[in-house]
């Protein structure tokens, strides 16, 4: 069966199947029936870009090609299948949270990971109220990472909208540089935050974590919507073996975890304490 007629490239039913699997196997996550029409416009464009007339003859060489083009093309592969919704402090009760527990522990060092960074308005923002609470100066590292290298590509650049969504005059003011001449319009978060900020490519789906010393606060935000439930369980056990004890795990405003208390038990509003 087509399930996309009169288009450029067949789109069958079978290669919607092996794209829902290759996608599963190598970033967990999990297409329901009906991203098809998602699938075979952000797909297509990789047809094109490689010369492939089909989406059989383009899954078939991602499968069994090798070399460093077949390994790009798979990070291509993936890229065009994650969804990056984000903006300046999203679901800003965490934010709150975050500002007293920082608080609390005063001087001691910090480790953050933020694992999904997408564009980077979310582990600045980290930064910013990290700031907020202990000055520019916080013993606090921030991890942020994400399986996407096009969003970690922009989060590095660190330059917005100067109408991005989320951030206060005051912060505005506090912790970015507005762009003049040809730059305006932008804004670019001010050296001394963003030293705070490493940015690195990272799966979820690979099974050695080499992230350093384990975390004190792990943002996960809106990442297990996308796994089924198995997937979502193994994630999980992986987070909570980086993380120190009572360590904060903060989740998306859909997703609950309480059946994982054997590892996280629910401390406030979707945040945990790690177990």
């Amino acid at each position: 069966m087509t399930l996309v007629n009169d288009r450029e490239f067949p789109f069958h039913a079978r290669d919607f199947a092996r794209v829902r699997a290759l996608i599963h196997e190598r970033a967990g996550i999990s297409l329901h029936e009906g991203k098809q029409a998602m699938v075979y416009s952000r797909l297509s464009r990789r047809l094109r870009e490689t010369g492939h007339p089909s989406f059989e003859v383009y899954l078939k060489w991602l499968e069994t090609a090798s070399g460093p083009q077949a390994q790009q093309e798979w990070q291509e592969f993936v890229n065009c299948l994650t969804t990056n919704l984000t903006s300046f402090f999203r679901e800003e009760h965490h934010f709150h949270t975050l500002t007293e527990w920082l608080k609390a522990r005063g001087s001691q060092p910090t480790r953050i990971w933020c694992c999904a960074s997408s564009t980077g308005e979310e582990p600045y923002s980290l930064a910013m109220t990290a700031a907020e609470s202990l000055g520019l100066h916080a013993p606090v590292k921030i991890i942020a990472s994400d399986i996407d290298t096009n969003v970690l590509t922009t989060a590095s650049r660190a330059v917005y909208d100067a109408e991005a969504r989320g951030l206060s005059p005051q912060r505005l003011r506090s912790f970015f540089l507005r762009g003049k001449g040809a730059n305006s319009g932008s804004i670019r978060v001010k050296p001394e935050l963003a030293r705070m900020v490493e940015f690195r490519p990272f799966n979820l789906m690979q099974t050695s974590w080499q992230l350093g010393d384990p975390f004190d606060v792990v943002f996960c935000r809106n990442v297990m919507i996308y796994f089924d439930a198995p997937t979502q369980r193994k994630v999980l056990e992986r987070i909570h073996g980086v993380m120190k004890p009572k360590g904060l795990l903060f989740v998306g405003h859909s997703e609950n975890f309480t059946e994982s208390r054997d590892l996280f038990l629910l401390r406030g509003k979707t945040v945990y304490d790690r177990v």
